[in-house]
């Protein structure tokens, strides 16, 4: 076997220039998967990352009939005394935090310009609010007892012009169905880098909302965060009763953990096409070498060299030149996804319903994935050189002495 390996180095030095172009050509094919398995890697660990943190928690618990879709004020559809309610789910050891949200729709005036929001009433001095006070890009964040400031993202601050301090009215809808307008100050200015959040989330005192939308000692949901999110199912059996139904953060992004599932799928399936393509280079590299070597090939099988040898010969160079690509793949989609995971990639304000995505790309590499995707390209390459070997195998030794004048 050894030997044979030589013979096949030996041969794919004849022509270095043919050889390295066939390897990189691999390298390439595999740069551009290692990539793209970086973004999506990153991207779905992100866009999980980023709904828990900023709207559904790991868990949730809400009245059996409240729709979140609705935003629905009524009575009976929100959280009574729901303080008291947080209180007590705070106290179970798996959970890090809880704490009251009401969920409210209306529209932001800013003079002639106006845009839909969602409004949130959040207790300011809850931790749950901690990525919103860590984004404070201006301003100042809310207090419990303010009346009259409110704080907005960076994007709905761009799209309308404002600046902290600016004045904005606000119409909200309210829980007998009517709507109330009110001046309020923009207090501050926040971004979690996350455009379409930042553009329809507003957010006031628990307090305040309460008040304007006339849900007074109500919430329409417990924001629940645990120390570990592997415990959200036996906390959620803990916490549900009659009255109220606790929902997980996998019940509450249910696209974006579908996607997850089928991810793996759709990529093996793009790593096939991409890897076949690539493949065919090597084995017009093969071919191309059969046809000079066909006198070489004669020879070989006039001494006694079983096809089933030849076969392997063949198989040894198609072997060397994907190791050649994967080397060169791993390297340069080693690099690009380092790039690409320090610097990012700008996409601006760019959304898909179901997913909260930043406005930056990144790249995060897992070793199963470059396991993965450098097996694949190793058998299909092998896979695709069964064709030239075959072809070299059965070849008359007549016939190739014949051919090869």
């Amino acid at each position: 076997m050894f030997t044979l390996f030589k013979m096949a180095f030996r041969d794919l030095g004849r022509n270095r220039r043919r050889s390295f172009f066939s390897a990189l050509a691999l390298g390439l094919g595999l740069m551009v998967l290692l990539l793209m398995a970086g973004v999506i890697t990153w991207e779905l660990t992100s866009s999980m990352d980023k709904s828990i943190r900023l709207q559904s928690g790991h868990l949730q618990l809400r009245a059996k009939t409240y729709d979140e879709n609705k935003a629905s004020l009524a009575y009976e559809d929100l959280i009574e005394n729901p303080e008291a309610v947080a209180a007590q789910i705070a106290a179970l050891a798996p959970v890090k935090l809880a704490t009251p949200r009401l969920y409210a729709s209306g529209i932001v005036i800013s003079g002639e310009e106006s845009l839909g929001v969602r409004i949130i009433g959040i207790d300011p001095a809850s931790a749950a609010n901690a990525p919103f006070q860590e984004g404070l890009v201006s301003g100042q964040f809310l207090s419990a007892d303010d009346t009259g400031g409110i704080l907005i993202g960076q994007t709905l601050a761009d799209k309308l012009g404002l600046k902290a301090g600016d004045q904005v009215n606000l119409l909200v809808n309210t829980a007998n169905g009517d709507v109330q307008q009110q001046a309020f100050a923009v207090r501050g200015i926040y971004s979690t880098h996350t455009p379409g959040y930042d553009q329809s989330a507003v957010f006031l005192p628990m307090a305040k909302a309460q008040a304007i939308t006339n849900t007074a000692d109500h919430a329409s949901t417990i924001f629940i965060l645990l120390k570990d999110g592997q415990q959200a199912a036996a906390v959620k059996a803990a916490i549900q009763s009659g009255q109220y139904e606790a929902l997980t953060f996998e019940q509450m992004n249910v696209l974006l953990v579908q996607f997850n599932q089928y991810s793996n799928g759709f990529m093996i399936f793009l790593y096939l096409i991409v890897l076949g393509i690539t493949a065919t280079v090597i084995v017009n590299t093969l071919i191309m070498a059969i046809f000079e070597r066909t006198r070489e090939i004669g020879i070989l099988a006039a001494i006694g060299m079983k096809g089933g040898r030849i076969m392997t010969m063949f198989f040894a160079e198609s072997s060397l030149l994907a190791v050649g690509g994967i080397l060169i793949g791993l390297a340069l989609g080693g690099l690009l996804v380092f790039l690409m995971g320090t610097y990012g990639f700008p996409v601006g304000n760019f959304g898909i319903t179901g997913f909260l995505l930043g406005d930056r790309i990144y790249a995060q590499l897992t070793l199963n994935d470059v396991v993965t995707l450098s097996i694949t390209a190793l058998v299909v390459t092998l896979l695709a050189s069964l064709y030239p070997a075959l072809l070299a195998a059965r070849m008359e030794p007549v016939e190739a002495l014949r051919g090869g004048k």
